[in-house]
C-alpha cells in the first residue's frame, strides 16, 4: 500500500508548532533551577545533616524515584487540590511537580558529588581560617559542580524530554501539538515526522551547549 503524504495543514500552522517548542523549552528553564536547587539541599541534609534528615531524604528520594512521573502529574494536579482545597493552574502544577520529581534524581548526582571533593581540600580551607559557610560556598561546590557536570547535563535533558508529560494536562507543548494535529486532520505519520525532528535538534543543541560548558570546566 502506498501512502499519500500531505504536510500542508502543518506548515500553515507551523507558527503553533514552534510555539509548542518554546512551551517546551520554558516548561523545562522553569523547572530545572527549582529541581537543581532542592536536589542540591537535599543532598546537603543528606551528606552534612543529622541522621534523622537522612533518612527523611532516602525515604523522598525512594519514594519519588519508584513511581512514575506521570502518577505524579496526576496526584498533584488532580489529587492535592481535592483533598487540601488548594487551587493552582495546571503549568504551575506541572512545573511544581517535575522540578520535585526531577530533585530526587539529582540528590544522588549532588551527593556523589559533594562526597567525592578531596577531603585534602577541605581541611585546606578550614588551615587558612575558613568557616564551614565558606568552605561549603568556595571549596565544596565548586568543586563538586565541576565534577558532576556530565551526569547533571544528562539530567537536566532528562527533564526537557519529561515537559513532554504536560500534554496530558492540556499544556500546549509540542508533544500536545503532535497530538492536535492528530485529531485536526488525522494525519499522525506526518505530525510526527515533524515533532520528533525537533524534540532530537532542540536536544542534540541542549547537549552541545553543555558539553562545550563541561570541556570549560573539567578537572583535569
Amino acid at each position: 500500500m502506498s501512502y499519500d503524504f500531505n504536510f500542508t495543514f502543518i506548515w500553515n500552522n507551523f507558527d503553533v508548532v514552534l510555539m509548542g517548542l518554546v512551551n517546551s523549552l520554558r516548561l523545562a528553564a522553569l523547572s530545572i533551577p527549582i529541581a537543581m536547587a532542592l536536589g542540591l539541599l537535599l543532598a546537603l541534609i543528606y551528606v552534612d545533616g543529622h541522621r534523622i534528615g537522612r533518612g527523611l531524604v532516602a525515604g523522598y528520594v525512594e519514594v519519588v524515584r519508584n513511581a512514575p512521573l506521570l502518577l505524579w502529574v496526576y496526584l498533584v494536579f488532580y489529587g492535592v487540590p481535592q483533598a487540601t482545597g488548594l487551587r493552582y493552574d495546571r503549568e504551575v502544577s506541572f512545573v511544581a511537580t517535575l522540578s520535585c520529581y526531577g530533585a530526587a534524581y539529582l540528590v544522588e548526582v549532588f551527593r556523589s558529588g559533594l562526597e567525592s571533593v578531596p577531603r585534602g581540600q577541605i581541611d585546606a580551607g578550614y588551615a587558612i581560617g575558613m568557616t564551614s559557610p565558606q568552605v561549603l560556598l568556595h571549596v565544596r561546590l565548586p568543586t563538586m559542580f565541576r565534577i558532576i557536570l556530565p551526569a547533571l547535563s544528562n539530567s537536566c535533558i532528562s527533564l526537557f524530554k519529561d515537559t513532554s508529560i504536560a500534554m496530558v494536562l492540556g499544556i500546549p507543548e509540542l508533544a500536545f501539538t503532535a497530538q492536535w494535529i492528530n485529531t485536526s486532520t488525522f494525519r499522525v505519520v506526518e505530525a510526527w515526522m515533524v515533532i520528533v525532528p525537533l524534540y532530537l535538534v532542540t536536544t542534540y543543541a541542549i547537549i552541545f551547549a553543555l558539553r562545550r560548558l563541561e570541556r570549560r570546566f573539567k578537572v583535569a
